[in-house]
């Protein structure tokens, strides 16, 4: 019985790795846009119901991604440190096992958004498609991360979509900044395995911005900063998302000083704190409908 109940709960630990599950950043990180978006449009407090569809949207569809990028490195990740433990990777979960899981979360994920408008289900499609194609990018494309800045910030046109809001330069400016905030981001991720990608032949924006990196994300974080208060004056937001903007700002110096020295775990600890700029701006939209 011992013996059954340790394999069964080995079993479920692979499944839980393979969606990372147990390291829930990339479902926050992907979540704050979404969350922004859904108070944005509903200028007070979303329909409980869409924000739970979207919430376990945003869980279901980051698993997702997991699953098919592990999928598609599978070749790749036992020989890069930070990866080669990943089931697939490792030998403990079966490509056939990864695949059948692949498409039960993309049936739970095709399910919740029948729940949502008919232009909703039409982006949905852009989203799947964006979530396949991603993983295979960073072979074929010298910066993958503008390809993850858009799969990560689809949750926004989704909403405007699902509350039939208009798309204007309000939306678009929202859209961008997001893009870039992830491009921001996984830059300094892509910096944790530059050695490894370099000698793999694979690209990214860590590669491709070489020694260059901290001024062009300098460059791209005031861009975010400026973009964010054209943002604050089209939706009428008040005086609490300015405080918003100057936590960004601190934030955004903190990283370039953690990033100054191309340390890997300095890097990760850089990409990992952007789950506070995304609280943040979400203080700052939902304290302006108080």
């Amino acid at each position: 019985m011992a013996e059954i109940e340790q394999k069964l709960f080995s079993s479920t630990n692979h499944y839980v790795n393979i969606m990372r599950l147990d390291r829930p950043i990339g479902i926050y990180l992907l979540l704050w846009p979404t969350l922004w978006s859904l108070w944005l449009t509903a200028q007070d407090w979303p329909n409980p119901m869409l924000l739970l569809i979207f919430v376990v949207g945003v869980v279901v569809m980051r698993s997702a991604g997991c699953v098919i990028n592990d999928i598609a490195d599978r070749e790749i990740d036992p020989f890069v440190e930070r990866t080669k433990n990943r089931p697939l990777a490792s030998g403990t979960m079966t490509v056939k096992q990864a695949w059948i899981l692949f498409a039960g979360l993309i049936l739970v994920a095709f399910c919740l958004v029948l729940q949502l408008n008919i232009r909703s289900i039409a982006f949905a499609f852009g989203g799947l498609a964006l979530t396949i194609l991603y993983p295979f990018c960073k072979r074929l494309f010298a910066a993958p991360q503008l390809i993850l800045g858009l799969a990560f910030s689809w949750g926004i046109p989704m909403v405007f979509a699902s509350t039939n809001s208009p798309f204007d330069l309000a939306f678009y400016l929202l859209w961008l900044a997001t893009a870039l905030w992830i491009v921001l981001y996984d830059t300094f991720y892509a910096m944790v395995d530059q050695v490894d990608d370099a000698q793999l032949g694979l690209y990214s924006t860590a590669l491709l911005f070489g020694s260059k990196t901290s001024v062009i994300i300098g460059f791209l974080q005031l861009i975010v900063l400026c973009l964010l208060g054209l943002i604050s004056h089209l939706f009428n937001l008040g005086n609490f998302f300015y405080f918003s903007i100057l936590g960004v700002a601190i934030l955004f110096f903190r990283q370039q000083f953690l990033i100054r020295n191309k340390q890997p775990e300095a890097c990760l600890k850089a990409f990992l704190e952007n789950n506070y700029i995304g609280v943040i701006i979400f203080l700052g939209i939902v304290l302006n409908d108080l």
